[in-house]
């Protein structure tokens, strides 16, 4: 599984006009599912994010995880982050993974982070949707389980 992470002070994710989920001070995440994903990939990341110390401290320094700081999680899929660029002028998808599959993982994410005590939003699973957010730092980052097998 592929996450993109952004610390923020406020996000909101909608479709067709429609709010879908919305937070204040927390983490969206940007959440991609490849073909070799797991139900152990998608606990071990959602435990690592629950962790992960990435808000400041009274010292200014990173060393307090979302739960720490009473922070939300804004939850997205994002096939795209499977995207392969390398040949031609249009991605590839061959490395995400299929939708039964995806949907599944990104629910058993969303799941683990929830049964874990974090306040979680999300947006619509295979739905076009738009997401605004006001990045805090701005922190930005990439975690991928693929580097952790």
């Amino acid at each position: 599984m592929r996450a993109v992470v952004q610390r923020v002070q406020r996000a909101e994710v909608s479709a067709d006009g429609a709010s879908l989920g919305r937070i204040g001070r927390g983490l969206v995440v940007l959440l991609g599912v490849g073909r070799d994903d797991t139900p152990r990939d998608a606990d071990a990341l959602a435990e690592k994010l629950s962790v992960l110390r990435v808000f400041d401290d009274a010292a200014g320094k990173m060393n307090l995880s979302v739960a720490d700081v009473a922070g939300e999680v804004l939850v997205v899929s994002q096939f795209t982050l499977w995207a392969d660029c390398r040949r031609g002028r249009r991605p590839s998808f061959e490395r995400a993974a299929p939708a039964d599959q995806a949907r599944t993982l990104y629910e058993r994410f969303i799941a683990t982070l929830r049964a874990g005590g974090a306040s979680v939003a999300e947006g619509r699973f295979q739905a076009r949707m738009a997401v605004e957010l006001v990045n805090d730092g701005p922190v930005t980052l990439l975690l991928d389980t693929a580097e952790h097998r």
